[in-house]
């Protein structure tokens, strides 16, 4: 058993992943051979996430404030603090907060055999996010 007191510095969301101000802490890293990865990620209103995917999935958990999300081709849903969302491997999806609100919620992930855990797309447009 570990316990882990330290953790790393909060990182600021890449730009070629998300729109708006975003935040990222590391909550946990499985040891090997797990692959499975935890963060806690903060949105400032209106910043979201571009199209992304899992090979394995994802599992959101709202843990603060109120947000969208929307999977392509769906419709976009509104979330909020207790709120689990759950991704199947695959399938190309974007999330993020409110147009007023802000966003805190646990991403849960684990790599493939190649070592991936998410693949990026394009940005999620203006439209795309107030639809």
């Amino acid at each position: 058993m570990e316990i882990s007191s330290r953790r790393p510095a909060t990182e600021a969301g890449p730009a070629e992943w998300f729109t708006g101000a975003v935040w990222i802490d590391t909550v946990a890293d499985a040891a090997p051979p797990g692959t499975v990865q935890v963060r806690s990620v903060h949105f400032a209103p209106g910043a979201r996430t571009a199209w992304h995917t899992h090979p394995r999935g994802q599992i959101l958990h709202v843990t603060e404030g109120a947000g969208r999300v929307s999977r392509r081709g769906g419709p976009v849903r509104e979330i909020r603090a207790g709120d689990t969302v759950r991704a199947e491997p695959g399938e190309w999806h974007w999330h993020g907060a409110g147009p007023d609100t802000f966003l805190t919620h646990l991403a849960i992930q684990e790599a493939d055999e190649r070592g991936v855990r998410t693949e990026w797309g394009a940005h999620v447009t203006d439209s795309e996010y107030t639809d």
